[in-house]
């Protein structure tokens, strides 16, 4: 990468609003499980991964829904919490019944918080 492209990053990653964060580390979360269900070889060492990251992730957004001063109104904070707690029930019966077509839901979920997020739903 050159040292233009480099700057612009370390710029865009400084000035991204804390929506845009949240948005990208659900696609992150989105192309990784994307790429498990691409290459599926049964369950792997990707596979676990790639759950531990959106399960991580999902845990950050659910305890932040809990927290007092959270400025979302109270469906907003429970709907996302509802997400969260259908997120790790899909998580532990992929973990327990591994199949790739399990992950549509966790990416079209991922990926639909983040356009909504970044303001292109």
């Amino acid at each position: 990468m050159s040292y233009a492209a480099q700057a612009y990053a370390r710029t865009s990653q400084t000035t991204a609003s804390p929506r845009e964060i949240e948005a990208q580390a659900l696609l992150k979360a989105a192309r990784q499980l994307q790429e498990v269900q691409a290459n599926w070889n049964g369950p792997d060492r990707s596979m676990y991964k790639a759950l531990l990251f959106n399960r991580r992730l999902w845990t950050i957004f659910m305890s932040a829904m809990e927290m007092e001063d959270n400025p979302n109104p109270l469906d907003i904070r429970q709907n996302i919490a509802n997400i969260g707690v259908f997120v790790m029930k899909q998580t532990i019966e992929m973990q327990m019944d591994p199949d790739p077509a399990k992950l549509k839901s966790l990416i079209d979920i991922n990926c639909h918080i983040a356009a909504g997020l970044s303001g292109r739903s």
